[in-house]
């Protein structure tokens, strides 16, 4: 099959402006991931994630920004492809050139930075899509509903727990019920209460292990489990992933943190020739101001890759 013809500078330029807006994507990500620094029960970094995570505008800006990703990495093998079948036979001798070690191993730290992200992708993306575990947060206010509120106040009425009084409006229902034949109908009814408890047991582990905010706003470190049970008994409750947690859980572990320093390097390789190379292939480089060009690539990189890596050392070190 042969490969659309476009013109090789027309592919540069498409691989130059969908890295310029992924350049934007990483300084804002990194800004974001300094929430996580914060000694505040992640109150910055959860409030920042559940507006990521609740805003339509930034749901479609996610569709965007992996298809960006897609057609940057695509983009670049259609280009390295193109430009080999160009030049299907190679030079009999290395030629000596003075291009850049870091443009020279742009294809491959581009393919290191994919695979990389795609293990980002499984951490953290999956599990906010819900295909993988992880752990997870909801509203308190949104765990008040009228059922469970009722069941509590009743059983609090008869001096009981809300266990003992389930088994006993259950033992004394199913006996009635054999009379009525209305077993069904009852053992639904339990069954609901029994959701109900469910959902107590939820909050009642939370306060006995202290994951309640500090503004009392959020029940937080529930795991896959309780994430579904809530999910079935009160759909309008809508956990979201405890991103804060998670990382914090996941920096405590050394080959993790050395995974992630290793993934910020190939960042930075890729990073150091990038910069420069989308203003020279946009034509808005100028020998007047190259040097201005190439030092402020300079400070990009080391802050956005220095910002990334100071996060999972920070808490490795108990930060």
């Amino acid at each position: 099959m042969d490969l659309p013809k476009v013109h090789s500078i027309t592919k540069k330029i498409m691989v130059a402006l969908v890295g310029g807006f992924l350049l934007l994507f990483l300084l804002f990500h990194m800004t974001a991931n300094l929430f996580i620094l914060r000694h505040d029960g992640g109150a910055w970094y959860s409030a920042f994630c559940h507006f990521m995570g609740t805003n339509w505008v930034v749901k479609v800006f996610e569709v965007v920004l992996i298809g960006a990703i897609v057609l940057h990495v695509m983009l670049t093998l259609w280009l390295v492809v193109t430009n080999r079948l160009a030049r299907p036979v190679r030079y009999h001798e290395a030629q000596k050139s003075k291009t850049h070690t870091t443009s020279k191993l742009m294809m491959w730290t581009g393919i290191l930075i994919f695979v990389c992200l795609i293990m980002h992708f499984y951490d953290f993306y999956f599990v906010k899509m819900g295909w993988v575990k992880g752990e997870y947060m909801v509203k308190t206010e949104k765990l008040q509903s009228e059922e469970v509120l009722g069941l509590v106040q009743f059983a609090q009425q008869t001096g009981m727990s809300p266990e003992e009084l389930v088994d006993n409006m259950e033992a004394e229902a199913m006996m009635y019920s054999e009379e009525d034949g209305e077993e069904e109908e009852v053992a639904e009814y339990i069954g609901r209460m029994r959701d109900q408890l469910a959902v107590i047991d939820i909050v009642r582990r939370a306060q006995e292990e202290g994951n309640i905010s500090e503004d009392g706003l959020w029940i937080k470190h529930l795991t896959y489990d309780e994430r579904q049970t809530l999910r079935k008994v009160i759909p309008e409750s809508k956990p979201e992933p405890d991103f804060y947690y998670m990382a914090r859980e996941k920096f405590t572990h050394w080959h993790i943190v050395l995974g992630y320093l290793f993934f910020f390097f190939v960042i930075f390789m890729h990073l150091r020739h990038a910069f420069p190379s989308a203003f020279q292939t946009l034509g808005l480089n100028n020998y007047k101001y190259n040097n201005a060009i190439e030092v402020l690539g300079r400070i990009y990189t080391w802050f956005v890759v220095l910002g990334f890596a100071a996060v999972p050392v920070l808490v490795f070190l108990g930060l």
